[in-house]
Order: C-alpha cells, then structure tokens, then sequence
C-alpha cells in the first residue's frame, strides 16, 4: 500500500481557527498523540508551540535529527521551526514566550501536571514564587481542554485509508490465528504472547494497548490481564486486541467458547450479537452517540441482562485507541451529533461472575448512508 500524506496544514489551520475562538496569542501542545496528529512527531519528549501564523517544535538532542527530518520531509510542515531545547524545555518555552511577546498562551490542562504548570508560571515571572502576586504577573497560561481533539473526531481522507487499512490487517490476524492458538491446555498468557507476536507480523508496529485473553471466570472481568490460568474445556474465552499501524490504532474483540458448549453462555452469546447488531444499524449521520448506546443497552435489557452491562458501547479510534466520539448514555457523557468520517468501536458485552463474560467489538466508519464496519471477522462461537 502505498501510505498516504497527512494533511498537516489544513490540521494546523483548524486548531489555529479553535485558538482564535478561544482569544489565544499562542497554544503549547505536550500530549504526544497530539504532536504526532500535527506534525507526525513521536518522541517521548518535546511541545509544539503554535501561533497565529508560525509553528515551533521544542526537542532536547535525543529528537533534533529527526525533528529536522520532519521539517524537511513534508511540504506542510517547510517553516515549522525546530528549536533545540539546551538546559530544559520549560527554560525554552519561558523564553520563547517571553520573546514573543504573547499575553495569554494556552497549555492543555488535561495533560501538562501541576508541577509543570506551576515551574512554567514562575520561569514567565521571572522566578517568582508560585502563587504570583498581581503586580509580578507575566504572560498568562491558560488552561485549555480539548481544542486539538475535537479537531481529530471526524477523521480525513488519509486517516481512513490507514484505519480501513489497520482494520484489515487486524481482521486478517484474527481469521487466521484465533482458530490456531485457542484451545484446552494452553494458557492465557501464552495465548496473548501468541496474539502480539501475530500482530507485529502483520505490520503493525506495536499493541495498542495490553492485550487481553479472559477465560472461565476471568472473563467476567472486562479489563482482566492475561493470566497463567490455564483454559479447559467448556470455557468460554473473550480476547481483546488491537494494533498501531501508521500511528493509527484499531481494536477487535472475539468471544468462543471451548467445546462442550453450555446453554447459558449460548444465551448470553446470542443476546450480545442481538445488542452489536442494533447498535451497528443505528449508527448514521444525525443521531446521537447516546441513541446508538440505547440501542445496545435497551437490547440487552430486553433479554434481562442490562444490570450486567456496565460500560459504554464503544469509543473513538485514530491516533489513541480511546478517543472522542464515546458511544455512551447521555449521564454518563453530553451526546454527540455523529458525522461522516468518524470512526469508533461497538463492543456491547455482559459480565456475569461466576460464568464469565461475552463482549464482541467492530469497528465502523461513519458514512452518508450509514456506516462501514471496518473489521471482518464472523461472529461465532
């Protein structure tokens, strides 16, 4: 395949329009999915610091070469301008602030720590003790939520080839090795090594998060981590996994049961896939994210097994494997108008202690009509 050019100007463009509104001289990023979103950088360290016309990434050495790269890879991104951050990155955005001349910067309250917030306050004043009496005040930081990821929600033309991509990849993976690896004797952590190492072979450049085998009784556990339990027959058996493909993260979940199957966990199986396939017909342009987790929820209701559903119906996709959109209840989450081009997961399940659980995940892309369900993986026990 040959990988696509994200559009970093227009991405640029749109989080500079959502600082205007926001009445910001200047905006600095640290959450790593949001640099990468913007300008393709990875590093575990760095910021991207934007204004009105410029952008500016900070790195320490261990990034300078491969943030110039980026600068000199990708036509969007010529007068992004790199700049080295010789004692610490606080001591360099202190005095790129000040050199500006910017009065209200914005940083993301939801990842820059306390500590940080309070360094970076008192480096503007000059050294003065947080917190600042009025007449030491410098430029003000001020805390923003959000103004990156609501960009990323409705995803464009070259995030959806990767996650159609991603999605068929992880698909593939799941056809081919789950019949292989799944049986009585074998240890759920074995299993999950098994799923890893088929998930890199594929093309995927990592997890996407710990992946999770859950058999018997562990099952009921909807988060559980794979054990040294060993699986026997009869047990039911839910496996969550997913892959990071070009930055982009996709996520599947099976449920099987190990012969002889019993007719309740049949009974639970048959409710999730009638609650999965509700959720799926009521995601369209127009709805609410919170009329497509009814329908997964109100099915399963019907079937008497709402009390054991206890979390949403799914979330959004793209470069962090949770994301907005969420497809929950509207008190647990203010709903969403859902839109061409978003993609997230539907993952109904139950969780019954003592028996175990059942949770099955697509997932779907948005469309006029409708939406795509990006992984193809029969539904079977």
């Amino acid at each position: 395949m040959t990988r696509p050019r994200f559009p970093y100007a227009a991405r640029l463009s749109a989080v500079r329009a959502a600082m205007a509104e926001s009445h910001l001289d200047a905006l600095v990023l640290s959450h790593p999915p949001n640099l990468f979103y913007l300008c393709g950088f990875s590093g575990t360290a760095g910021a991207l610091v934007l204004d009105g016309h410029a952008a500016h990434l900070v790195v320490d050495f261990r990034y300078l070469t491969a943030a110039r790269a980026l600068a000199t890879g990708h036509p969007d991104l010529a007068a992004l301008q790199v700049v080295l951050a010789e004692s610490s990155e606080d001591d360099a955005l202190a005095a790129m602030i000040k050199g500006a001349g910017w009065t209200r910067v914005g940083i993301e309250a939801a990842s820059m720590p306390v500590l940080r917030f309070n360094r970076l306050s008192a480096a503007l004043a000059g050294g003065a003790p947080t917190p600042l009496a009025p007449e030491r005040s410098g430029p003000a930081l001020v805390p923003t939520e959000g103004l990156v990821e609501r960009c990323r929600v409705v995803k464009d033309a070259a995030e959806i080839a990767v996650l159609r991509a991603a999605a068929a990849m992880l698909s593939a993976v799941a056809r081919e090795i789950l019949p292989a690896i799944v049986r009585a004797g074998r240890r759920e952590a074995e299993i999950g090594a098994d799923l890893d190492g088929a998930l890199r072979r594929a093309g995927f450049s990592r997890p996407a998060f710990e992946t999770i085998v859950a058999s018997g009784p562990n099952g009921a556990l909807p988060h559980a981590r794979p054990s040294t339990r060993m699986l026997e027959p009869g047990d039911p058996v839910v496996l969550d996994f997913g892959g990071i493909y070009d930055g982009y993260c996709v996520d599947l979940t099976r449920t099987v049961q190990l012969a002889p199957s019993t007719p309740e966990f049949r009974r639970l199986f048959a409710a999730v896939v009638d609650a999965h396939d509700h959720a799926i017909r009521a995601v369209r342009p127009g709805v609410a994210t919170a009329d497509i987790d009814y329908a997964a929820r109100h099915t399963l209701e019907v079937h008497g097994l709402g009390a054991v559903f206890g979390h949403g119906t799914g979330h959004g996709l793209g470069v962090e494997v949770h994301e907005e959109p969420r497809i929950a209840r509207a008190d647990a989450r203010p709903p969403v108008t859902v839109l061409p081009g978003m993609v997230f997961t539907i993952e109904p399940g139950v969780y019954v202690p003592g028996i175990g659980g059942v949770r099955i995940e697509d997932d779907v892309l948005v469309v006029a009509d409708g939406c795509e369900v990006l992984t193809q993986v029969p539904i079977q026990l």
